[in-house]
This record gives structure tokens, sequence and C-alpha cells, in this order.
């Protein structure tokens, strides 16, 4: 008796005939008619996923991992029909040839059943490309259909953040409408995308997904005509800009304000062109001062006379730490001189950090064998400067 496996996939819960329940029954009925023993452990389920690429279907990609394992796992891999196993011709001719011929394992269709002669394998070949005919042009009927909806002012997506769905169209959220609103008047009242983040952050707000804000969500709302009860869409893949249109939904914004944001985007861009900003330059205390709120790194700003914590310049700290890079170089080697925990070597080495002659990735070089980071905390203006050890540990 030979051993046998199932694969089962649906691509949608509105494809009854191809429900996984009438799919394994069918299969186990071919497995008991043909004398294959089917064990639970070897049936593999992908509901709800797409057959054109076989990388995201996860069953899929465990049934092949376990179809190379030696001694085989199992003699055949039964299917309800062979557009369950791929609809992408690429993916099938590669799994099936690499499970008959590395792994001596056929692939079976127990409705599409094929003789052994060679035009069967022309029968096969022909299947594969209807199946793979059918999906792209299934594709392309449900794209055209959205587009037709979406010309019409329907909606097609999720709502975005500030929005929820009311018989097939965004109405404004409660909850959450007023924050969306409020983004706009923070950025035309000055605020940056970074500042804004991390304001919502710290009040516990999160994005539709959950997830914290980051200057490149805000930046997205801002940028989306939705809130001027604009809907917008990518009419073809690829196309690098979308079309928009008028949406039936209420707008949380006005035109103009909408257009001021814009307007503010487009002279920000200008000021800082793509590729216009400098590699930041090397610095003595590079990558050794942690903010004292979160523990990130200090960076550069873009000239490169500040410091600032790098989680707060993406919206994720909620104190800012902004300190000039001279000053606080000056304030280090102040500490070091005073301080009595500091190695001696690294005292011996204070006129070198000084000297302006000596090159700041050279004083950098001379700092890391002796620091292991130094917290600055903003709010109390303070220094702490923690030490490496001989053994390894630390002292502060």
């Amino acid at each position: 008796m030979q051993t046998g496996a199932a694969y089962i996939r649906v691509s949608t819960e509105e494809q009854a005939e191809y429900s996984p329940d009438s799919q394994l029954g069918r299969i186990r009925e071919y497995a008991g008619a043909h004398q294959i023993l089917l064990p639970e452990q070897y049936i593999y389920l992908d509901e709800g996923i797409s057959g054109r690429c076989a990388r995201t279907r996860p069953a899929f990609m465990r049934m092949i991992a376990q179809a190379k394992e030696k001694p085989r796992p199992f003699d055949v891999i039964l299917l309800w029909k062979f557009s369950r196993f791929a609809r992408n011709r690429q993916d099938s001719i590669l799994y099936k040839s690499m499970l008959r011929k590395e792994c001596g394992i056929d692939v079976i269709s127990i409705t599409e059943q094929l003789s052994k002669d060679p035009t069967s394998i022309l029968i096969e070949a022909l299947l594969e490309a209807m199946d793979e005919y059918y999906s792209l042009n299934l594709a392309e009927e449900v794209r055209r259909g959205m587009n037709e909806k979406f010309s019409r002012g329907g909606v097609v997506s999720v709502p975005p953040f500030g929005y929820r769905m009311e018989e097939g169209q965004f109405a404004p959220d409660p909850r959450t409408a007023p924050t969306a609103a409020g983004i706009f008047r923070d950025f035309l009242s000055g605020l940056t995308s970074a500042q804004i983040a991390a304001g919502l952050n710290a009040a516990g707000i999160r994005t539709s997904r959950g997830n914290p804000f980051t200057p490149r969500a805000v930046d997205y709302i801002l940028s989306n005509p939705v809130y001027a009860g604009k809907l917008r869409r990518r009419l073809i893949p690829g196309q690098p800009h979308m079309t928009a249109v008028q949406g039936g939904h209420l707008p949380l914004v006005s035109e103009d304000d909408f257009l001021a944001v814009q307007a503010l985007f487009a002279a920000r861009k200008q000021s800082f062109p793509p590729y216009a900003r400098s590699s930041p330059t090397d610095f003595m205390l590079r990558g050794l001062v942690r903010c004292g709120n979160c523990g990130a790194t200090l960076t550069q700003s873009v000239r490169g006379k500040y410091l600032q914590c790098c989680r707060y310049a993406r919206g994720q700290c909620g104190v800012s730490h902004s300190v000039s890079l001279p000053a606080l170089s000056r304030r280090v080697l102040e500490a070091l001189e005073q301080d009595p925990l500091c190695p001696s070597a690294l005292k011996r080495s204070l006129p070198a950090l000084r000297s302006a002659d000596v090159p700041e990735n050279e004083k950098n070089g001379l700092l890391r064998p002796f620091i292991s980071r130094i917290i600055f905390r903003r709010p109390e203006n303070s220094l702490q400067i923690i030490y490496r050890t001989m053994d390894g540990s630390k002292i502060s």
C-alpha cells in the first residue's frame, strides 16, 4: 500500500464547490479506492491563498520540504485538480519535476486522470496553461471591475486612519477622525512629521494597523486626498501616479487646507532636494552617546552641528535630546578630566582628544577602547559615562 499526501487550496470562501472539506472528502474516497494510506500529518491546507506564487503558501512549502526528507515520507501527492497545485506554469513545472525526479513522488489530480503514454505530457501542459490563463484573466477582470467602481466614486479599499466602513462608504470614525484632522492642523502650524509622530505615540495613539506612528505614516496621511473628500487609486499596476476622483464620503479637512499642506510639502522638498543631504561627517563621540529616555544612539543632524536621538527623529521616542555637538564634546572631555573613575591611559590621551590637528575618527578610536557608552539626559542636562574594564565588565 502506498502512502499519500493531500494538498488542498482554496482562494476564497465563496468557492463552495472547492471548499476544504469537499476537496478532502473526494481525495479520501480516491485514496480508499486506490489503496493509498493518507495519514493526518500529511494533509496540507492553504486556505484563502492565491496559487500564483508558491513561496506565499506556507502549507505548500512545508509539504515540499517534507517531501525532500530521507526516507521519503509519502509516495504520491493527491490533488482535487492540478490548478490547486499551482496557477503558475513555472512553479508547476519546477516543483513537479523536482518531486518526480529527485524524490520519486508523483503528483496526481483525482479529477483529471492522465494515462502513462507520452501524450499525457501534452495534456498536462495544456491544463497548466489553461489554469494560468484563467488566473491571469480573472485578475484582469477583477481589476477592471474595481477600476469601474472606483471611477464612479465607489470604495475599493480598506478605510484609512480616521474612517470606518458604513454601508459600503467611508464614514468618519468618532474615535480617530479628530486625531486625523489634528494632524493637518499641527503640520500647518509648523510642526514637523517627526514631532507629530512623537506626540501621537506619547499619547498612546496607534495607526490603523496598531503600530506606532512614524514620520512616514504621518506623511502618508498628509498626502492622502481621502481626507479632502476624494478617492485615489493606481489604475494600472506599476503606474507611477495615482488617479483621484470625488468620493461620496465626508471630508475631514477643507480642500484649501489640504492644498496648503501639499504646497508646504513641495516647499520643504525644494529646500532639501533628493540626495542633497550630505553624509554626516565623522566626530569624536560617534556611536557612544545614548538617549537617557529610550537608550537609542544620538546621531548627527542634517548640518552636523547637533545630535538628536535617532528614535525621536523617527517619532518613536517622546523626549527630544537635541544637543550641540561642540558643547557636548567639551563637557565630555571636562568630565573625563575630573572623573576619578576615568582610566589613567584615557586621561593621558586628553591632549590628543582636545587637539584640532587630530582627525575626529582617530579621537573616536581613542575613546572606544575605554568607554562603553555615554548616557545623556536632556531634561536634567546630565551625563553618565560608563567605562569598559579589562575583564569586559562596565563601571560608571
